[in-house]
Formats: structure tokens, sequence, C-alpha cells
């Protein structure tokens, strides 16, 4: 398997043309300039600088003790690394929490190298997704799973199983993309569930845990290579198996995306 071209500069106006075509696009986590460089290289179109790298890089249980100051200096190292990928970055666990902490926060990130900050939430972030659509500030909502309401919901478990559950998702949905979001992220939801959303939204949709129906899959890289401490059912080793190391790893999971082939049933929920 060979190399794959290096990404000529993804924009969020090339993620909505994949949108618009029914084609899929493939995002993945980094953390710093080397995983970067063979990510983008691979044909990863969007780098997430994640908040899980509280759990996967510094050992923690959780994300919640991801601060600011860490997701600034991974976004800095992701960005000297990245070969043309969009890179995404997480607004970490009460870092958006008022209206002037959340844009000193976002263009922090912005100014550190990301091209859009994520967020975690429903209705109660649209005024938040708003207020940074009118500042410039493109901005990625997650629902379904949020980890940073791991405490709140009691622990990991999918969303959006029970008919009014599933509604509720849907409008707030809905109501982010009016609100300004350019991409929605959906975790551990039920594949019927998330593929009623990427159709009924305009955005591209990611997923992760949600079936094969989005417009994008995502990934902790750790997982990827399967070197995570837990396995969840979603996640799948591309490693494992493949003659061509990490590099032929990813190309692996990138190709799985976009043919449809990842996730397949056993990483979906019902």
């Amino acid at each position: 398997m060979s190399t794959q071209a290096h990404n000529q500069n993804i924009t969020l106006t090339t993620l909505q043309k994949i949108k618009k075509a029914n084609q899929k696009f493939a995002c993945l986590t980094a953390y710093d300039a080397c995983f970067a460089n063979v990510a983008s290289s691979a044909g990863v179109e969007v780098l997430l600088v994640g908040d899980s790298l509280g759990m996967v890089l510094q050992g923690h249980d959780s994300t919640l003790p991801v601060t600011m100051l860490d997701m600034v200096y991974h976004v800095e190292c992701v960005k000297r690394g990245n070969k043309g990928a969009l890179i995404m970055a997480d607004l970490p666990f009460m870092s958006y929490a008022s209206e002037t902490q959340t844009l000193d926060n976002a263009a922090s990130l912005i100014r550190a190298g990301a091209q859009i900050v994520k967020l975690e939430g429903g209705a109660w972030i649209a005024a938040t997704t708003k207020l940074l659509a009118e500042r410039g500030i493109p901005v990625c909502a997650h629902m379904g799973l949020t980890p940073q309401s791991v405490n709140r919901i009691g622990g990991f478990h999918v969303q959006g199983r029970d008919t009014k559950q599933a509604q509720v998702i849907l409008e707030e949905a809905l109501l982010l993309q009016d609100s300004g979001a350019n991409i929605l992220l959906l975790e551990c939801i039920p594949r019927t569930l998330a593929r009623n959303i990427t159709d009924s939204l305009e955005i591209p949709v990611i997923g992760i845990g949600a079936g094969p129906d989005t417009t994008a899959q995502i990934m902790v890289l750790h997982d990827v290579l399967g070197v995570s401490p837990i396995t969840p059912r979603f996640v799948k080793n591309f490693l494992a198996g493949n003659n061509n190391g990490i590099p032929g790893a990813i190309e692996s999971y990138v190709q799985a995306v976009k043919s449809a082939t990842f996730p397949a049933a056993e990483h979906c929920f019902d």
C-alpha cells in the first residue's frame, strides 16, 4: 500500500462539498507534530486535537482535568506537523462557561493553529455557538455521549435509544445548525438516529459509535493502533495484520471510512 498524497489545504468548503456529493471523509485525533504529519499524509481530512489527550496521554480516567494550556500546547504541536488537513480543537471542560471566557479561549485555540473549535452540549450551547459564529470562529457541536458530562449522565452510555430522547437530539441538532454550527459530531447513538440526523442536516455530520451513515467517522489515534487501555465496541484496531506499520494502518482506516466498510455492524448500536 503506497502512501497517499498530502491533503491540499482541506477547508470547511471542502467538507461541505463532500457532504453534498454523498461521499465520506476521515477524521482522526492527533496530539503531536509527528503523528499529525503521518495522519495528514495518509489522507485524513480532519485532525482533532481532542481533550481525549487527558486519558490517552496524561493517564486520567476522564477528559475533565485537561486545561486550556494543555490544549494550546498540543494544537501548536499538531500545527507544525500538519500537511493540509483541517485542524479541529476541543474547548475543554468549563472553558466556555461565560461569554468572555468562551471568546478568549476559542481565540487562543485559533491563534495556536486550529481552524474550528469543538464544544459539547445540546440546546444550551446554541447561544455560545451563535456567539462564536458571529465572531468568525467556526464551530463543531458535539452531541450524544458528551464525555465532559460524564458525572451528570452517570458514565459512558449510549444516548438516544428511547423515542423521546431521540427526538430531542434531532431537534437540538437542527437548532445548533441554525445557530451557526459548521459541523456536528455524534457520539454513541443508535445508527438509525444518526442516519436521520445526517439526512436532516445540511452540514457535515461526523460519527463515532454512530453507525456508517454519517458524512464522516472519527477515531482516537490510539484506538486505530490498538494501544488504548480500553476497547469500546465502536473501535477497530487497524494496525493488527497490517504489513505497512502505522502509516499503513492509518491509510487502511481512511480507505475503510471512505468506502463505508467501517464501521461495520459489530461497531454499531441499535
